[in-house]
C-alpha cells in the first residue's frame, strides 16, 4: 500500500471509530507495523489533521474533519450504490428518490474514471418482493423519530381488531414484504412493532417524550437479546410484539 493511501485509511479507519482506537488495531487491519502506524500518525498530526491520543492510550479524529467526496475509493462507491439500489427497491417513495438522487450525486462528484463504477456497478440487489403500501406518511414519520416526538395511531391488528396508541417513535424496520413503526407504547408500557400497512390514521403530535431517540433506541436493542436487526413480524409471545 502506498503511504498515501495508508495515511488516507488511517483517518477512515479513526472516523468510522466511536472510541479510541489503538495502534495495534489500526497496524492489524493495514497489515502494517505498529511502528509504522506511530509514524504515520505524527505525519498527520503535522498536517494538522486533528487526531487526539498517545502511543499506549489509543487515538480518536475530533468531530468536523471531513474529507472531500472525490477521496471516495472504489469499493466505497460501489457499496453506497449497492445500498442505494436496495432502497429504491424496498424503500418509500419518499427514500427510494432519494436513493436514486445519491447515486446521480456520487456519479456526478467522482472523477471520471471513476464514474463506471457508480453508474455501471458489478454487484446487483435482486428484484423486491411485492410490499404493502404504507398508509402513513413516512416522510413525517422519520420527522418524528429524529425529533422525538410522539405519534397517536389508528390501528387494525393482524385480526382486523381496531385500537389507538400513543407511541414514541424509534425507528423503521424493513421487512420482505411490509415495513414497521417500531416505539415505545404507552397504553402496553413496553416496546411495539405496528405493521404501517395497517396504520388507519395518524396524528403527528408536538409533544416530545422524555428520552433521547439515541437512548431509547438503546433500550430496544437490549430488549431483544441476541438479535441485532429489528425483528420480523412475529405473534404477541415474542419479545418485540407487533401492537
Amino acid at each position: 500500500m502506498r503511504r498515501a493511501d495508508r495515511l488516507f485509511q488511517i483517518i477512515q479507519i479513526l472516523r468510522r471509530s466511536r472510541g479510541p482506537i489503538t495502534a495495534d488495531k489500526v497496524a492489524e487491519e493495514l497489515e502494517t507495523s505498529k511502528r509504522t502506524v506511530y509514524r504515520d500518525i505524527a505525519t498527520l498530526m503535522g498536517q494538522r489533521v486533528p487526531i487526539r491520543g498517545e502511543a499506549g492510550m489509543g487515538y480518536v479524529l475530533d468531530q468536523g474533519f471531513d474529507l472531500p467526496p472525490l477521496m471516495l475509493t472504489p469499493d466505497e462507491i460501489e457499496a453506497a450504490v449497492l445500498g442505494a439500489q436496495w432502497v429504491i427497491g424496498r424503500g418509500d417513495p419518499a427514500l427510494a428518490r432519494a436513493a436514486e438522487d445519491l447515486i446521480a450525486k456520487i456519479a456526478a462528484a467522482v472523477p471520471e474514471r471513476l464514474r463506471p463504477y457508480a453508474l455501471e456497478p458489478t454487484s446487483r440487489v435482486p428484484p423486491a418482493w411485492m410490499t404493502e403500501p404504507d398508509r402513513v406518511d413516512m416522510a413525517q414519520v422519520r420527522l418524528a423519530i429524529r425529533s422525538g416526538r410522539k405519534i397517536h395511531l389508528k390501528y387494525r391488528d393482524e385480526q382486523e381488531r381496531p385500537t389507538e396508541r400513543l407511541i414514541w417513535p424509534i425507528t423503521v424496520g424493513y421487512m420482505q414484504t411490509v415495513r414497521l413503526l417500531i416505539g415505545w407504547c404507552e397504553l402496553r408500557q413496553d416496546f411495539r412493532s405496528f405493521r404501517t400497512d395497517r396504520v388507519e390514521e395518524a396524528a403527528f403530535l408536538e409533544d416530545r417524550y422524555p428520552e433521547r431517540p439515541a437512548a431509547l433506541r438503546a433500550k430496544w436493542r437490549a430488549s431483544i437479546p441476541n438479535r441485532p436487526h429489528p425483528p420480523r413480524p412475529a405473534p404477541p409471545s415474542s419479545s418485540s410484539p407487533i401492537a
